[in-house]
Formats: structure tokens, sequence, C-alpha cells
């Protein structure tokens, strides 16, 4: 299937950092990105994956995948502890609540950090192409987290439109990617 999204880049970037939580999420926004020639660096900040073994799978399926494409991928520090810090408080919320909106902040800070020292100046998510997330939390995030750091624009791309989802779930099936049923978190596994 051919995608049809329209792409309009923060400043016309032709390279931007891609935080990816997946490589079924990240599978048709790589493909789009590079078929249109913006070059996206992978920043897979994840620390919310529980547990360890379980994060390790992901990574290394994502990993694959940007191999597959030529595409650099940056592992950022898997600190559990730190994100478990930063939700304390908010174990019970339910999905799509207030614990999803600090995690993403959480995470996307870490990638506004990386992409402000690496000289980045756009950053977008794969978070964004997820059907359970809530584009608004996911967004409302992003801006924050760009905020915080000098020299990084939000690019607030839906990453489900424009035939993406569609192509996202033929690329699950082409690359028989590992498809996890739950965000990663312990409390979302639990619901």
């Amino acid at each position: 299937m051919k995608t049809h999204v329209q792409l309009e880049v923060p400043g016309g970037a032709r390279k931007i950092l891609l935080h990816a939580c997946c490589a079924p999420c990240s599978g048709a926004i790589v493909e789009c990105l590079m078929e249109r020639g913006i070059t996206p660096v992978i920043f897979y900040s994840n620390a919310n994956i529980y547990p360890l073994e379980e994060y390790r799978h992901r990574r290394d399926e994502c990993l694959r995948y940007a191999r597959k494409w030529g595409v650099e991928m940056v592992d950022d520090v898997y600190d559990h502890q730190a994100w478990g810090t930063c939700v304390a408080g908010l174990e019970d919320e339910p999905e799509r609540g207030g614990r999803c909106l600090q995690c993403f902040r959480f995470r996307l800070l870490r990638a506004a950090q990386y992409a402000s020292a690496h000289g980045f100046g756009v950053l977008t998510t794969t978070l964004a192409s997820s059907r359970w997330k809530s584009l608004e939390q996911v967004n409302a995030a992003g801006r924050w987290a760009c905020e915080q750091v000098s020299g990084v624009a939000w690019w607030d791309q839906n990453w489900r439109k424009g035939g993406l989802q569609e192509r996202r779930n033929e690329i699950l099936k082409e690359e028989n990617f590992y498809n996890q049923l739950f965000c990663g978190c312990e409390f979302s596994h639990r619901d």
C-alpha cells in the first residue's frame, strides 16, 4: 500500500530525531520518512517498559528494523527507577490518564535533551501512531519537552493518517514483528 500522508517538517529539516516506542509503531513512519528524503535518527527511550527482558525484546526488534533501512538508532539509558519516581502516586490511573501524560513527558524530555545536545532541530515520536494513545497527551508532552530545551521544535505530525495506519499493519506482518499487547509498564500490563 502506498501512503499519501502530507509531511510539513518544521523548518524544512531533512534530518530529525524520532523518539520510538517499538518496531510496530516505527515501521511505516521510518519508511515514509526515508521515501521522502527525511532521515530519522531513532531515539529509543522507554524506561517505562518492564521487565528489562521486555525492554530488550522491543529494543532489539526496533534495532533490527533500523538496520534494514540503514538508520542510526540511539539506545537511551534504561532507568526504570527514575521513571517510577516520575509516575509515583499515579499507579492507579487508567490508560490515557495522568500517568500516561507523565510517562510521555519523562520520555520525550529525555529525547528533547538529546536532540538539543546533538544538534537536532526537530523532534517527533512514534507514540503519535498508536490508536491506544491520546494524541492530545502525546503532543502536549512533546511541546512541553521541547520548551525545556533550546533549539528543538516539536513536530506534531499525526502518524495515523494518510494510509500510515494501514501500512503499519502490513509492515507488522511483512517483518513478523514482535507485537506486544500492552504499552510496556507494569501498570498497563495489569490493566
